[in-house]
């Protein structure tokens, strides 16, 4: 009998990477995914997570067997509890945004990590990603609004606007408290939350950076899939609450950009449903 398992994949293994193919047919439970550790880059293409019980690391979880879990043994070079693997494969606690889930994931002992470069954000994909010159920008909460960016001296930096796009299985949620209320996130779940692509390079990338609090960790950068105009693009950069709260309604300052920022843009039935989700969760009525 095939028993169901968890594993939790954070490099080759992810979507639209390498080995992905190897998890074709296995069911994905969660794409923001994380767990404790720390990640290097082995510089031959992959990267490898070490235990750390204060740092993150970012990831994907998916429902296997038995058999599928051989395969990726034998990828990983793992051949046993106490032998002399590549990868030694323990059981660790992921956070979901459905919860938490026991998951295996594939680890190297701290020795092996000798002069290995970290990853930022405990994320193979933005490594992957974050270095190239231009990209696509997914918004969905104030960064819609070129009234924001006016005032901020930026707008040129978000001129080339590439359409309407949808995030698939997300939904937008205030769960960011600031000192006047929430902020909007993205949380997993079905639905679709659309948005504004625009095109953007690494200048943009900074004021953006500053913008979302990285560096204070508020928000961090992930790539997700994106669909504008009937078309896939695969890794298109927006931004997630790290430390997600139970919601708090947004200030009126901040769902009027949001607001301003979808009209006109996004679908009238996804417009309607920010004000309905608004009223209905927060008694607002915009």
């Amino acid at each position: 009998m095939n028993q169901s398992i968890h594993v939790f994949v954070y490099g080759t293994l992810r979507q639209h990477e390498s080995n992905h193919h190897f998890l074709n047919k296995a069911k994905c439970m969660a794409r923001q995914a994380w767990t404790n550790g720390v990640l290097y880059d082995t510089g031959q293409g992959y990267p490898a997570m070490v235990l750390n019980k204060e740092r993150r690391v970012y990831g994907e979880v998916y429902e296997i067997n038995s058999l599928l879990l051989k395969k990726l043994d034998e990828l990983e070079d793992y051949e046993g509890e106490g032998r002399d693997n590549l990868y030694d494969r323990v059981v660790q606690k992921i956070h979901t945004d459905f919860g938490l889930v026991d998951a295996h994931v594939y680890v190297f002992k701290p020795d092996q990590i000798t002069d290995l470069e970290e990853i930022p954000f405990g994320d193979w994909r933005c490594h992957l990603h974050l270095t190239q010159e231009d990209f696509l920008y997914f918004a969905y909460g104030s960064c819609m609004d070129d009234e924001r960016f006016e005032q901020a001296g930026v707008k040129q930096e978000f001129s080339k606007v590439i359409g309407c796009g949808m995030a698939k299985n997300y939904k937008v949620a205030y769960t960011c408290k600031s000192h006047d209320g929430g902020r909007a996130d993205m949380v997993e779940s079905e639905g679709i939350v659309e948005g504004k692509v625009y095109q953007i390079n690494q200048k943009t990338l900074k004021y953006l950076f500053r913008r979302e609090g990285v560096k204070d960790q508020i928000y961090r950068p992930a790539f997700i899939e994106v669909v504008i105009d009937g078309i896939q693009y695969d890794n298109a950069l927006t931004f997630f609450v790290i430390d997600k709260e139970e919601e708090v309604a947004p200030p009126e300052h901040y769902y009027t950009e949001i607001l301003r920022g979808a009209k006109g843009l996004v679908s009238d039935a996804y417009f309607h449903k920010l004000n309905d989700d608004l009223a209905k969760n927060f008694g607002i009525k915009p």
